[in-house]
């Protein structure tokens, strides 16, 4: 039996599952899947999860079952290229002949003192839970700083904002206004928002340091009772120890079918990947889709094509709390409730997909 291995079961390895399962999988392959959590988190609600607006139950969704699938649930610790091997934490070795990562990302600090000791995440679900339970447990009127004004800095403020409308949120963002990389009328609807719920945007910061109950703003100190770090991410540390060429934010360099120049049987898939647009679960989704059709040609010892089809985004959805929401669909800014139904809707039909 051919044995593909998954690293990571998020947006990009569930929709290889979706492709290949029941029915897709030639008779001679086999899949493992390995992944820390014996279900597939949607990091894209994390923020909701955090805020204490949806439950654990509600960021989750279990793996298909299929009896040429097998999950594994652990820690990575190293991976063998060479060896075709994963090795595991606990001294367990599961054999590959093609490898698919996706690890996903971790937050990055920039070399910022204090900031891995003294800030909470929201990368994973068991560090989302972490926070949520430091959020929840805060006095009134007590200070919340979010570093990162992303659209995870963003919906995490809002949400934070509707499950606790007693504490001070503030948010710090490097550049002069909110999403500068979008229309100026997206940012200003963004911020109105938070001046209208009394959300604090610190426009053009630039945090040096962490303390317990301090951060530092260029010279300013400003007290704070717990902080959220949203300002960053690179892959994985056993993606970072392979030592392969990488983009500026330490994306591994593939070719144009999603592999590893030097290791065609293995793919990489979302945050770990250095494309030309930022990480999201769409474009993650969307190398899967080019990645299944390449194990599948190649399984049938067909040549692959000259080129592969560009991809192409959609845009991004966003949430404002509950009832209202953004998006950049096909160049165009949606505003206001509509925006906001349209996400729900997205993650609902993920939901019913996948479940």
């Amino acid at each position: 039996m051919r044995k593909l291995v998954l690293l990571g079961g998020g947006y990009g390895n569930m929709r290889i599952l979706l492709r290949l399962l029941p029915n897709s999988l030639p008779q001679d392959v086999e899949i493992t899947l390995i992944d820390r959590t014996p279900f597939h988190s949607m990091k894209t609600e994390f923020y909701a999860l955090a805020a204490g607006t949806e439950s654990d139950q509600d960021v989750r969704v279990d793996f298909p079952v299929h009896e040429r699938l097998k999950v594994v649930n652990g820690e990575i610790l190293e991976i063998g290229l060479e060896e075709k091997c994963i090795f595991m934490d606990n001294g367990q070795r599961i054999a590959f002949d093609e490898l698919v990562i996706g690890l996903g990302c971790e937050d990055k600090y920039h070399n910022v003192p204090g900031a891995d000791q003294y800030t909470y995440s929201i990368q994973t679900i068991g560090q989302s839970r972490q926070t949520y339970q430091t959020l929840l447990g805060l006095p009134s009127n007590a200070v919340v700083g979010i570093v990162g004004a992303g659209l995870s800095g963003i919906e995490l403020a809002s949400e934070l904002r509707e499950s606790r409308d007693d504490l001070q949120i503030k948010l710090f963002d490097r550049s002069p206004r909110i999403l500068r990389d979008f229309p100026e009328r997206l940012s200003n609807f963004v911020k109105k928002w938070f001046d209208t719920h009394n959300v604090e945007v610190v426009s053009n910061s630039n945090i040096t340091k962490v303390e317990p109950s301090l951060l530092y703003n260029h010279e300013e100190t400003i007290p704070v009772d717990a902080v959220v770090w949203t300002a960053g991410i690179q892959p994985v540390k056993p993606v970072r120890d392979l030592g392969l060429e990488s983009d500026s934010s330490g994306r591994v360099v593939i070719n144009k079918y999603h592999q590893l120049p030097e290791y065609t049987n293995v793919y990489v898939v979302g945050d770990c990947a250095a494309l030309p647009m930022a990480p999201s679960a769409q474009l993650a989704e969307e190398q899967a889709e080019q990645i299944v059709k390449v194990l599948k040609m190649n399984w049938k010892g067909e040549e692959l094509p000259e080129t592969m089809p560009e991809i192409k985004l959609k845009g991004f959805l966003g949430s404002l709390g509950k009832k209202q929401g953004f998006a950049y669909l096909a160049d165009r800014t949606v505003t206001g409730r509509i925006a906001r139904l349209m996400k729900s809707g997205v993650l609902w039909m993920y939901k019913w997909h996948n479940g």
